[in-house]
């Protein structure tokens, strides 16, 4: 998911992990005040109904956000900020202790009370084209969390582009600079934008020999889908576009999920597409569906093209998959400056079983590519642990299942990171090479378009037919 400091409120789907235990009297406690959080080089102060945040590192420290408080604070001293539609929230558990969480993503953050902000928060800081390049190599430096994993020297970068940024760098040539210097990571999490009125310019980088999924890619492989898998019928179309179905031939239902993220037309957030997804999952899987005659014999859940959003999306489609709960990934963040293999506790996320909802714990085909990303990785980590047959077809996931740390530079471009490292329930992450599929086929190549070809597809569609 993309959201610089932001992640979701505690026990939402059942998913996210307990907060710590908070003391049996806390009617004394409050928010107010400032804050430092583990890992993330953020620093807040709360008080008078506002909060406000500092992306800090060794070398600086920029204001980051604004937002006030939403509603009366709770009797624990419990505290909510609006955000574009989403709702921010700071709980204190002890004197100097709180958590911080965001609806719509997955896990906390933990804050420790501080007695000051850092210093250069209330300084003056240098500018221009030097500025900016030790700007973004300093936060990458104490915040990246897969130097070693993606085998490049951070070190050796900044000596090798370093000396090519002086006070006259134009801006196009600095822009070219930095994205060449993160280019080597191969992390599609890892981003660059200028927007000003001196450039307008915008970088990422992916895993060679995969596809960016995009709304383009999509259509043209879902109008492939319809026409030659389905025979021309075209796909039952749920919220905003994002989810297809179809019944297949044999009692097989087909599921095409494009994304975790914006399911209704208008605004999005947590608040909005959760409610819209349940209605949509209610609308697909019933209980027609999940026993009798007319039960599915199989499901084939298709994310081969899914560009991400929340987390938390893809744990509430798993919870309607099984009847028992069971561990769907853990999360950790980067928590040393000085060294990106120290992290935060890990935070355990759960699926638990839709309460009230009609379940379908059959044998499932899941269909992945490198074109899967983001909360489209975390889905298929979530699903590779569920207790009832789930077999992955295709390739590899990309590889990117950090929230991207989102920054700002002295010179108003902005970038994101990878800062949190997904695990699954061996404590193994998937990070660069992604999820490995269990049967392997060919997935969206030139060659499989041009002989009308879909393997990963076909492979499924046998596998589930074979298992009646």
């Amino acid at each position: 998911m993309t959201a610089g400091i932001v992640l979701a409120l505690a026990g939402t789907l059942g998913a996210a992990a307990a907060a710590p235990r908070a003391p049996e009297a806390r009617t004394s406690l409050s928010a107010d005040g400032i804050w430092q959080m583990d890992g993330y080089g953020t620093a807040l102060t709360i008080g008078g109904g506002v909060m406000r945040t500092w992306d800090t590192t060794a070398i600086s420290c920029r204001p980051a956000v604004t937002v006030r408080q939403d509603g009366a604070t709770g009797p624990d001293g419990t505290v909510r900020f609006a955000q574009d539609g989403a709702v921010l929230t700071v709980r204190p558990w002890t004197a100097s202790r709180a958590v911080y969480s965001y609806d719509g993503a997955v896990g906390t953050q933990r804050m420790r009370r501080i007695s000051a902000l850092p210093a250069l928060c209330g300084q003056d800081q240098p500018t221009g084209p030097v500025a900016t390049f030790d700007v973004f190599w300093q936060t990458f430096k104490e915040n990246y969390a897969f130097f070693a994993g993606r085998g490049v020297d951070w070190d050796a970068a900044r000596a090798k582009y370093r000396p090519k940024v002086s006070a006259a760098t134009p801006p196009g040539e600095l822009f070219d600079i930095l994205a060449a210097m993160v280019a080597p990571l191969q992390d599609s999490h890892v981003s660059l934008e200028a927007a000003t009125p001196e450039l307008s310019r915008y970088a990422e980088t992916i895993r060679p020999g995969t596809t960016a999924p995009s709304r383009e890619y999509d259509a043209r492989v879902r109008k492939f889908i319809e026409r030659r898998d389905l025979g021309g019928k075209p796909l039952e179309q749920y919220a905003n576009g994002a989810i297809g179905y179809a019944r297949l031939p044999g009692g097989i239902g087909y599921l095409r999920v494009s994304r975790f993220i914006a399911y209704t037309a208008g605004e999005y957030g947590h608040a909005i597409d959760s409610p819209e997804l349940a209605r949509v999952l209610d609308r697909i899987i019933t209980r027609a569906r999940t026993s009798g005659p007319d039960a599915w014999r199989g499901l084939i859940i298709d994310v081969r093209v899914n560009m991400g959003g929340m987390d938390g999306l893809g744990l509430q489609i798993a919870s309607r998959l099984t009847d028992h709960p069971y561990t769907a990934f853990a999360k950790q963040t980067r928590n040393d400056p000085q060294d990106d293999t120290r992290l935060t506790p890990r935070q355990t996320m759960r699926v638990v079983p839709a309460d009230d909802s009609p379940r379908y714990t059959g044998p499932i085909a899941l269909l992945t590519s490198g074109s899967t990303v983001s909360a489209g990785e975390t889905f298929t980590q979530a699903l590779a642990g569920r207790p009832s047959p789930t077999v992955r077809i295709g390739e590899n996931t990309q590889g990117v299942f950090s929230d991207t740390l989102a920054r700002s530079l002295p010179n108003d471009w902005t970038f994101t990171l990878s800062n949190e490292k997904y695990t699954n329930s061996r404590g193994h992450s998937f990070e660069g090479p992604g999820i490995p599929p269990h049967l392997r086929t060919p997935v969206f190549t030139e060659r499989e378009f041009a002989a009308d070809r879909d393997s990963a597809f076909d492979r499924a569609r046998a596998l589930l037919t074979t298992r009646r």
